[in-house]
């Protein structure tokens, strides 16, 4: 498949008045074209860094790109100046973020908000954007958007604020649809209907996603790939379906089983321990002192990606041919039994 984004070996620190933090170590993924490749982990990860690094959104001065490379249409973003990413800033790439009331201007009527780009980018008439943004709000699902057009934000509901929100973004239809937790702020019906909608813009309009968010049952629904951050880096990479069933970090392991389902009981299981400090990023890996199923040398040594098959990687000492055989969790393996089952693998195949 034809790559439209490629990051390669990406360090992100801020310097903050403790010291040097080192937000992102050493990160690299790609994304397809027309593909969806969700970014998960527990907050603090950094993959709201990452995506704003993407944008070049860090706060001037503090945030700073170390090292690493940023590819777009045969230009290195890490190396742009502001001006020359205004120009590909809402045009080519465009940025749902999380809260759509602090998202828009409550000051500007909606249809000069999403009109805005448009004439920027496109040196559109003010007629011919207003046309176009009712078609937008057409697309996103907004009714009557002609009054819609002269309203305020405080005169949408949160759900309806997130499809205008949607409408700026994909105002210039942009190669790369970078969505922050878009749907964290709604309740579970208009969460439903907001990815719906994401997956039928997807279709109509070719563009690639790049979905962040902390919720693995928002990511089965949207995702073609997955990618687990933790400290700073990803720790596993692969299809929604590799993940979900046959997971090989022990992170990955202790997400997944943390998700609830029809037949969870009593607690749910929770991660022991808090994430890493990055003012003192750790020497191995960085799961390691939450990790009952750690190694020596995960505390001495950041283990590489080891590749489980073509499209599945995952940097895990326990991946290594010297390392001892570690069973996953119960529930990890009766998930993969039952997908197996599902597919038709036979008992023979699954031991193979």
């Amino acid at each position: 498949m034809e790559k439209i984004l490629d990051v390669k070996n990406l360090h992100v620190s801020f310097d903050t008045f403790a010291g040097e933090v080192r937000a992102i170590r050493g990160v690299d993924f790609s994304v397809n074209k027309g593909e969806t490749l969700a970014i998960v982990g527990e907050s603090g990860s950094g993959k709201s860094v990452t995506t704003k690094t993407i944008m070049r959104l860090l706060p001037d001065k503090i945030g700073k790109i170390k090292e690493g490379e940023i590819l777009f249409d045969g230009k290195d973003l890490s190396k742009l100046s502001e001006k020359e990413m205004q120009k590909i800033r809402g045009k080519d790439i465009s940025m749902i973020f999380q809260d759509p009331m602090t998202s828009l201007n409550p000051t500007m009527k909606i249809g000069a908000q999403i009109a805005e780009g448009l004439i920027k980018h496109q040196n559109l008439s003010k007629g011919a954007a207003k046309e176009k943004v009712i078609d937008l709000l057409n697309l996103v699902g907004i009714p009557n958007p002609e009054i819609r057009y002269n309203q305020y934000p405080h005169q949408f509901s949160g759900g309806m604020r997130q499809r205008v929100v949607i409408a700026i973004a994909l105002a210039c239809n942009p190669k790369v649809l970078i969505a922050d937790e878009p749907t964290t702020a709604l309740d579970v019906t208009i969460q439903a209907q907001i990815l719906e909608l994401m997956k039928d813009i997807q279709k109509k309009i070719e563009t690639s996603i790049i979905f962040i968010t902390h919720d693995l049952g928002v990511v089965a629904n949207v995702a073609d790939r997955v990618a687990v951050m933790y400290g700073g880096m990803i720790c596993e990479i692969g299809t929604v379906d590799e993940i979900f069933y046959n997971p090989q970090h022990p992170y990955t392991w202790g997400l997944i089983s943390s998700m609830p389902n029809l037949e969870t009981e009593g607690e749910l299981y929770a991660i022991p321990g808090t994430p890493p400090n990055l003012l003192y990023p750790p020497k191995g890996d960085a799961f390691a002192p939450r990790n009952e199923y750690a190694l020596e040398i995960d505390f001495e040594k950041q283990p590489p990606m080891f590749k489980v098959s073509d499209t599945h990687y995952a940097a895990t000492w326990l991946l290594h041919p010297d390392a001892p055989k570690v069973e996953p969790p119960l529930v990890i393996r009766e998930r993969k039994k039952r997908y197996e089952a599902s597919r038709g693998v036979s008992s023979t195949e699954r031991r193979k």
